[in-house]
């Protein structure tokens, strides 16, 4: 009896005090208006990123001229303005201000990615060039990129982490390890992390999904036609043909749910988020 009043105890300071971390430590992300945890300090992991984006730089193959690089500034630079512009007119609060903005473009065809590092960083690889054909592609890669960057996702990302981690901890203290013996069962068995799978893969695909619609209303607030979106990722599945994993397997929306959802807010977003002229 004493044993469970004190397990008791132990489990409502455990509460109290997660409580106590994670109520004050929310946020809401701009326009979707959706919240999340923000625990870790937004410039603690900015200057990380700027670290690792300067050592980034010394050990990869940059092209430092060019107009593919300078399409990349000029598209990037203009959706800083629009983005900058839109949230001082809406409330006076651009989620921008501390950036550092930075472009630099990757000399490697083989990979077709695009990043943006919270705090402004962004990284195009050419690779990604073979696929976006036009700047309106572009634009809507790199709107997609500076949007997690915008949301904070980076900062939602590592607080979830640390608190998955702290939770099944505790939890496994009174389950007698059973969280943990499961982990590993089925991990040897499938190769499968049921956390990966079952928390972090889902919550990924949501942090993709809006950065997916948010980057389609950066990109429309720049001017760019938002409509080649869609021509886009027909031309990223057809490139990964075959090559796709299974939605449940990956952080990422599948090609087809995300052209689906494109095609669901197109005429919206160019309705509500016209582009804002540079004066």
């Amino acid at each position: 009896m004493i044993h469970n009043i004190k397990r008791r105890k132990f489990i409502e300071l455990i509460g109290y005090g997660c409580c106590g971390l994670i109520l004050p430590s929310c946020s809401t992300v701009p326009i979707t208006n959706r919240r999340q945890l923000s625990i870790y300090p937004e410039g603690a992991i900015n200057n990380s990123a700027a670290n690792a984006y300067e050592n980034f730089k010394t050990k990869n193959k940059l092209i430092t001229s060019g107009d593919q690089l300078e399409s990349i500034k000029k598209i990037g630079q203009r959706i800083e303005f629009a983005v900058k512009s839109f949230f001082l007119k809406q409330d006076g609060k651009d989620p921008t201000s501390s950036f550092q903005w930075d472009y630099i473009l990757v000399d490697n065809d083989k990979v077709k990615n695009a990043w943006c590092m919270p705090g402004g960083k962004i990284a195009i690889y050419t690779g990604i060039l073979k696929v976006t054909q036009n700047d309106n592609a572009l634009a809507a890669v790199m709107g997609h990129e500076i949007a997690h960057a915008v949301a904070k996702h980076s900062v939602e990302r590592a607080s979830q982490a640390l608190t998955v981690n702290i939770g099944t901890q505790v939890a496994d203290i009174f389950l007698g390890g059973a969280i943990n013996r499961t982990r590993q069962t089925i991990g040897q068995s499938s190769g499968m992390d049921i956390l990966q799978l079952g928390i972090f893969n889902p919550f990924g695909r949501k942090q993709e999904t809006e950065a997916d619609y948010l980057g389609l209303i950066f990109s429309s607030l720049a001017g760019y036609d938002i409509r080649e979106s869609i021509k886009l990722w027909e031309r990223m599945a057809e490139d990964k043909k075959g090559k796709e994993p299974p939605q449940f397997m990956s952080t990422h929306p599948s090609s087809a749910n995300r052209i689906i959802n494109l095609n669901k807010w197109i005429t919206e977003v160019m309705i509500e988020y016209p582009p804002i002229k540079r004066v």
